[in-house]
């Protein structure tokens, strides 16, 4: 008896055994995980009709994530671009990363991405980028996460970047990168910011008030109110703007007409100034002036921040062209995190100049010098602006589209 619940012990483990080894023996599956905009037309017929079947066939299981859809594919898109170190100028609106090692950004050529997949041994860690949807596509970029970005002609076999001889240099500056995008938006925001609609608008409350022989604490309270509002109107208008771009699916494409549309506006603003019966004007509409003053008259708090939001939504006109731009580069450039990130830091800096008038406004004869002074230097102030404006659209236009 004994000897028969001996053996049947010892198959009972040989078996087990066996199962185990046999379990770890098998391959590991094979996973692409693409990152994708669902209301992209282009982008749903390559993921869901061309790449199920196209991965199926080098032995892949593909995950799919609609980031615009699900609020939670863009944490995890984020996280993916954080851990792979993939530089905000490489992250694509479409991206597909593949065993660890191999990252396909945007519409990459279907041979490049099949001679990759047929050659693993070929390369270490790579990124091939391909972002351009609209218009014909000219070349792509490729990098090896060490060394330099190299640009290559659409045609040209992925063969030419991995047979060159490749002397590691510096890293792409991810920090250099970062303070050049904030260089332009924080000096974007800030000319932005010197708005003669809302500085006068401002200046004529804070007068007001002293008439009204308010106290400097009252005043301080209205004008952060006021200020806060408009902070509050143009962050709203930014961010429905860059959904409806993110929506399109074509963020560069986006990128472009907001860069052509602050030129177009920076030529009109400059027109505006040397031919003074020029018909077009960026300013807030007439018709809403008597509304303004309607609620600034009342002089109490909620009334200030009613005034200060209808000022932050008419003064859109009159100096919106740079931050459409702005939404758009950012719509192009970042991420959902890193965009809202901006956001937050260009409207900031747009309502600082505001801040710095409330500060030296100490008096209601500081306030009488500061309206004199923001009159006569309007017209400085809108050629500056104008001429800023078309040098923004074309630095966006070359180095960021």
């Amino acid at each position: 008896m004994m000897k028969r619940l001996f053996i049947v012990l010892a198959l009972g483990i040989l078996l087990t055994s066996s199962t185990h080894v046999a379990h770890a023996s098998e391959p590991a599956p094979k996973t692409a995980t693409v990152f994708f905009n669902e209301a992209c037309e282009d982008c749903g017929e390559l993921v869901k009709e061309t790449y199920p079947l196209f991965f199926e066939e080098y032995g892949y299981a593909l995950e799919r994530h609609d980031y615009i859809n699900e609020r939670s594919n863009r944490t995890l898109l984020g996280e993916y671009n954080k851990t792979w170190g993939v530089p905000f100028e490489l992250q694509s609106h479409i991206e597909t990363f593949i065993d660890n090692r191999l990252l396909i950004g945007g519409h990459v050529p279907e041979d490049i991405i099949r001679y990759l997949l047929e050659h693993p041994d070929a390369y270490g860690k790579l990124l091939v980028y391909q972002d351009n949807m609209h218009g014909e596509e000219t070349d792509y970029r490729v990098w090896d996460f060490a060394g330099e970005v190299r640009t290559y002609p659409i045609g040209e076999p992925i063969t030419t970047y991995l047979q060159e001889d490749r002397v590691p240099s510096q890293m792409p500056a991810r920090n250099r990168d970062f303070w050049s995008l904030w260089g332009i938006v924080t000096s974007s925001a800030f000319l932005d910011g010197l708005n003669p609609c809302a500085f006068a608008v401002l200046l004529f409350f804070i007068g007001f008030l002293f008439t009204l022989k308010k106290t400097r604490a009252k005043i301080w309270q209205m004008g952060l109110v006021y200020i806060g509002a408009i902070y509050l109107a143009y962050l709203l208008i930014g961010l429905g703007i860059a959904q409806a771009i993110v929506i399109s699916g074509a963020p560069h494409l986006m990128a472009k007409i907001g860069a052509y549309l602050v030129i177009g506006l920076g030529v009109i603003q400059l027109l505006g100034i040397v031919f003074p019966a020029f018909p077009i004007r960026l300013r807030i509409p007439l018709d809403t002036k008597a509304t303004l003053e309607k609620w600034m008259y009342k002089a109490t708090l909620p009334a200030s921040f009613i005034g200060g939001f209808l000022v932050g939504l008419c003064t859109f006109p009159c100096s919106g062209g740079i931050y459409v731009a702005i939404i758009g580069m950012l719509a192009a450039q970042s991420t959902a995190t890193q965009g809202a990130f901006w956001m937050l830091w260009y409207n900031l800096i747009f309502v600082s100049p505001l801040f710095i008038l409330l500060l030296l406004s100490s008096n209601h004869k500081a306030t009488e010098k500061l309206q004199n002074l923001e009159q006569a230097e309007t017209t400085r102030i809108k050629l500056l602006i104008g001429a800023f404006m078309i040098a923004l659209g074309a630095v966006i236009l070359i180095f960021f589209t």
